[in-house]
């Protein structure tokens, strides 16, 4: 059991954030289930709605209320829902607060570093979290909760380089292999959380993710401190994946040397499955935008090598030429679909 600033886990087991459409209310409302703690992306999520190309806003907005009530209907009182929403998206005020309004019972913020984050959610609402890839980003952060907010993160993800999609280390580093490792990162983290778990009188956990693939990696780094784990891409092989079965066969038909280190459009490097959309832009330099959706903060169209959004759509409704497939380091692994609830009890204590 893992009790998180009043709300509790029976599984210290995370399900990571996957967008576009990846994770929705039926594969985190089934985590939530079995006792963990499920997560909606929040991403363009409201790209199936006939209203998406001329309102993208209110049907990102819709749908994200829709996917986290169902969700938490789903869970059945069991486990914990929450929201993965990325800094660099233009609505990201209106997104936290629609999903709160929603039911969510965290918020989980990466792509970039969430210094507003308490300034949208009361305290006692909803459980706050940054994602980081480094002790200095997560001190950095919770220097500004406690100074600007009096407030301090409820837990941290620590998100290594092995992680898919979007990635908090540098390029070179990444193509060079040189990153630091979650096993060398955390106890550095731990120490940095120590004077702000003794301001705010609680514990901080840490759940380690990319990477962590099964019950001993989670063994390996909660030795080590950290008080669960973060999976994204084995949910990506379960039968309650919101994803088309297209985009699931995909990915467990990649194997480790499919995958590729490239620079997304949202500014950030990221870990994704060579593609013929990827292998476009490696040799034009860029994939012709014939509409704007307004979702990054940092975009320019112009200049932008693809639309993500568009990518992402292609790859969930498993369009192998013109879809973005993000993936793990441990894509190989993935081997055969299975239901949430195989993965999760490997991981209760």
């Amino acid at each position: 059991m893992l009790n998180i600033h009043g709300k509790e886990l029976t599984v210290p087991l995370l399900q990571g954030g996957m967008g576009v459409g990846v994770s929705l209310g039926g594969l985190a409302g089934a985590v939530a289930r079995e006792g963990a703690m499920g997560c909606v992306s929040t991403a363009d999520v409201g790209f199936y709605d006939p209203d998406f190309r001329k309102d993208p806003d209110g049907a990102n907005l819709r749908k994200i209320e829709h996917e986290v009530a169902k969700a938490v209907e789903l869970s059945e009182g069991n486990g914990l829902v929450a929201v993965n929403v990325m800094f660099a998206t233009k609505l990201y005020g209106e997104i936290v607060r629609a999903s709160i309004a929603a039911g969510a019972d965290a918020v989980v913020s990466g792509a970039g570093l969430p210094m507003e984050l308490p300034s949208l959610v009361e305290e006692g609402e909803a459980l706050i979290a940054p994602i980081v890839s480094g002790a200095r980003a997560a001190k950095l952060i919770c220097k500004q909760w406690q100074r600007k907010y009096k407030r301090f993160p409820d837990f941290v993800v620590l998100e290594g380089c092995k992680a898919g999609g979007h990635l908090g280390f540098k390029r070179e580093e990444l193509l060079e292999d040189n990153c630091e490792s979650i096993e060398e990162t955390l106890p550095k983290l731990l120490e940095e959380l120590k004077p702000f778990e003794e301001a705010k009188g609680t514990a901080i956990p840490v759940f380690c993710a990319g990477g962590i693939w099964d019950r001993a990696d989670a063994d390996r780094v909660m030795g080590l401190g950290a008080s669960g784990v973060q999976l994204a891409t084995r949910f990506i092989g379960t039968y309650e994946c919101d994803a088309s079965q297209e985009y699931k066969d995909k990915l467990i038909q990649a194997g480790s040397g499919d995958l590729r280190i490239i620079q997304s459009p949202v500014g950030m490097p990221g870990r994704a499955v060579n593609s013929p959309l990827l292998e476009r832009v490696k040799e034009n330099g860029k994939e012709p935008i014939t509409y704007c959706y307004h979702c990054l903060k940092a975009c320019n169209p112009s200049v932008a090598p693809y639309c993500i959004t568009k990518a992402l759509v292609d790859a969930l409704k498993g369009d192998w030429e013109n879809g973005l497939f993000f993936s793990g380091a441990n894509v190989d692994k993935l081997t055969e679909m299975v239901h949430v609830k195989d993965i999760v009890d490997e991981f209760r204590r």
